[in-house]
């Protein structure tokens, strides 16, 4: 029955693209780690459980008989100024009305209302209720009565998200949270402090809604918490990215799966970014796994396949030598304590040669994911310079981002960049900065920075 229940959970692989090759005196090895998972499908603790004989062992944590695969907190901003416009309100309910509908039979969830302090509004008392028709009816009878009012403290909603999620035995926690104004009614520290309490402990989705919030607040939710930022400029787009995050969230099968870094003596590691779908630096989220071993949080995962940027610097060697520079595997914590299980692994190599030809050579991999990092940067330089004054600063970044977007084929980045700039000549990056831009096409920019497009293979 082993075999069983291992095939309800995705398989992982791990593919290494990389130049292994170095000149003498070269020390700096770049490998781009692939890593997909596939085959877990979304259909929980009830396909596996058809199988006669099933014993709980053999069952993944979470899907064994009586235990929610998933939890689920969606945190919806009902400060005042969603009451500006009054559709605004309404829209929000009735997305959040939709999320609910998207949950699976089982799953444990619950609905916060957010202003300058978090109000339990469904199922209330500090606990979490079990999706089902009932449930699902009883949530959105509460959402109807939901009415603007009050501040915005975002800190006292997440941590009364990690509190219900603590309740659940579930291994995948995800919080989902609408904002459409600036953490007006409490201090950065506090937001900062929350994230840090909740890092690890559930991942969260966070959406703006309109153009009354800040970019870099929401971005910073989600990046700590380990899921996505997007702006919704139009409230009546809300329902539809409501449904398509829950989807997500309904999807994911495994929970707190680590990439570790293990590296010989004299290896230094430079950095380790996620860098597809999105460019994400995980290098100082390192804990320490052992001798010479770091582990690097992922999140959850479902079927899906991600792109890592490894970058080490080896010790000098000589003409003809080699060595293993690193060793990349996926690992998932053993929830009794025992040892991790090791879902994958990769290696990475460094080869001295005396080939030009061979170690001039850049992986395609690794120049077109450089450039997708690069261009995340230079949008995000270009739109703080525009925001200072600094117009000749903004003109050259951004006519550098129009560069790398066309060169890398990422049509969703340039057309956003069009919005912002009007390019004479996309090849040099020649762009004229707009006189008027629009609010929303500016944040939406820089929002969707670092969203990437996957190599070419």
């Amino acid at each position: 029955m082993a075999n069983f229940a291992k095939s309800r959970v995705p398989q992982f692989s791990v593919d290494v693209y990389q130049n292994e090759y170095l000149p003498e005196g070269g020390r700096d090895v770049n490998a781009i780690v692939t890593v997909t998972s596939t085959g877990g499908g979304t259909s929980g603790a009830a396909a596996l459980l058809t199988g006669a004989g099933a014993s709980p062992a053999h069952i993944p944590a979470g899907q064994q008989p009586g235990v929610p695969n998933a939890a689920v907190v969606i945190m919806v901003d009902c400060s005042g100024s969603m009451e500006y416009p009054p559709t605004k309100m309404r829209n929000a309910r009735e997305a959040t009305a939709a999320a609910v509908d998207t949950l699976r039979d089982g799953v444990d969830f619950a609905v916060v209302g957010g202003t300058h302090q978090a109000k339990d509004i469904y199922p209330g008392n500090g606990r979490l209720a079990t999706a089902s028709a009932v449930t699902r009816a009883q949530a959105k009878e509460a959402l109807s009565k939901l009415n603007a009012g009050g501040g915005t403290a975002i800190s006292t909603w997440l941590r009364l998200a990690d509190q219900l999620l603590a309740e659940s035995d579930a291994p995948i926690r995800h919080g989902i949270l609408l904002t459409d104004g600036r953490n007006e009614h409490e201090s950065p520290r506090h937001l900062l402090n929350a994230l840090e309490a909740c890092a690890g402990r559930f991942t969260c989705d966070a959406r703006g809604v309109g153009t009354d919030w800040d970019v870099k607040e929401v971005t910073g939710i989600a990046s700590a918490l380990l899921g996505t930022a997007d702006i919704v400029a139009d409230p009546r787009g809300l329902a539809a990215d409501f449904t398509q995050m829950m989807e997500n969230a309904m999807g994911k099968e495994v929970a707190d799966v680590a990439l570790r870094l293990w590296t010989p003596v004299g290896v230094e590691i430079k950095f380790v970014k996620q860098v597809a779908p999105v460019v994400e630096d995980l290098t100082g989220r390192r804990t320490e796994a052992g001798p010479r071993a770091g582990d690097y949080p992922t999140g959850s995962w479902g079927d899906e396949s991600r792109d890592y940027h490894v970058c080490v610097r080896v010790p000098e060697a000589g003409i003809g030598q080699e060595m293993l520079a690193a060793r990349v595997s996926l690992v998932l914590p053993d929830p009794s304590g025992g040892t991790p299980q090791t879902l994958s692994q990769g290696l990475v190599r460094a080869v001295w040669t005396d080939d030009m030809v061979a170690s001039t050579s850049i992986n395609p991999q690794v120049a077109h994911y450089t450039g997708q990092a690069e261009l995340a940067q230079v949008i995000q330089q270009g739109l703080n310079a525009r925001k200072s004054g600094d117009f000749d600063g903004a003109t050259a970044k951004l006519g550098r981002a129009v560069q790398l977007a066309a060169a890398s084929g990422n049509a969703d980045t340039a057309k956003l960049l069009s919005k912002v700039v009007d390019v004479v000549d996309a090849t040099t990056g020649t762009v004229r900065l707009k006189a008027k831009v629009a609010e929303a096409d500016e944040m939406t920019l820089e929002t969707r920075s670092t969203k990437t497009v996957r190599v070419k293979k």
